[in-house]
């Protein structure tokens, strides 16, 4: 049964609920998920922070319930984050707690990177307050707004997850999250080798491609890879289902 998840309407608190669902055990290697963020200052945010929108994740952000962090991430970047999140509810294997007889997971194995609250879990519910703040919220390694809560709950979540694997699925050409997590996860940090040289757009596809398929990527550690290379091949349309 999950716990309650505390609405993130200032996004200053940089802990992270957790809470156990049963799975059956068996023999495979733990693996989670971290997700780049989506950019809330843009013509998707400002839409659905319009004070007469009325569609139902507009009319979600003004209520004191919030909206689902996964949901608001997905309306206002589209296929990339939207390939990110389906891909990852697809092939996540979150860790086992041995102390509930080797068959309940430690939290849902997905987390998002905030501009301004850390890492935070895809159900996490959001208000427009929060959705403002991560508008402003600057994401570069000198604003400690932004570097102090990614590091407080990375740290946390490695404690918590033993010797699990951690897929980024982001740019990793860039050091804004690459240079926190390889900090704090070392090799356990990896990222699809399919990502390099491809831009948002593509990964996001390849991704939905490759969910809907259920053939996971290639994961490849992000210490000393070759984080930028040749544009690859264009992908063939995207038939989705209506």
């Amino acid at each position: 049964m999950r716990a309650r998840t505390k609405t993130l309407d200032a996004g200053r608190d940089a802990g992270f609920g957790e809470y156990h669902v049963s799975l059956p055990s068996s023999d495979r290697v733990p693996r989670l998920f971290i997700l780049s963020p989506a950019h809330c200052g843009g013509r998707r945010a400002k839409q659905a922070l319009a004070p007469g929108a009325a569609f139902p994740l507009a009319e979600g952000l003004r209520s004191r319930a919030g909206v689902p962090l996964g949901d608001l991430f997905s309306f206002v970047s589209g296929l990339y984050f939207r390939g990110k999140l389906t891909y990852a509810r697809r092939f996540v294997l979150p860790p086992l707690d041995e102390g509930t007889r080797g068959n309940a997971v430690v939290g849902d194995g997905i987390y998002i990177i905030t501009p301004t609250a850390g890492l935070r879990t895809p159900e996490t519910p959001v208000t427009e307050r929060a959705v403002r703040e991560f508008a402003c919220g600057d994401i570069d390694l000198g604003n400690a707004a932004y570097r102090r809560p990614l590091e407080a709950s990375a740290e946390a979540l490695a404690r918590e997850i033993g010797d699990a694997q951690v897929v980024l699925l982001g740019s990793i050409a860039s050091p804004k999250y690459v240079d926190i997590l390889l900090g704090i996860f070392g090799t356990r940090l990896l990222f699809p080798a399919e990502f390099v040289g491809r831009g948002d757009m593509s990964r996001g596809g390849l991704l939905l491609r490759r969910a809907a398929e259920g053939v996971e990527l290639d994961y490849i550690p992000v210490a000393g890879a070759a984080r930028r290379g040749t544009r690859p091949p264009r992908l063939p349309p995207l038939c989705l289902a209506r």
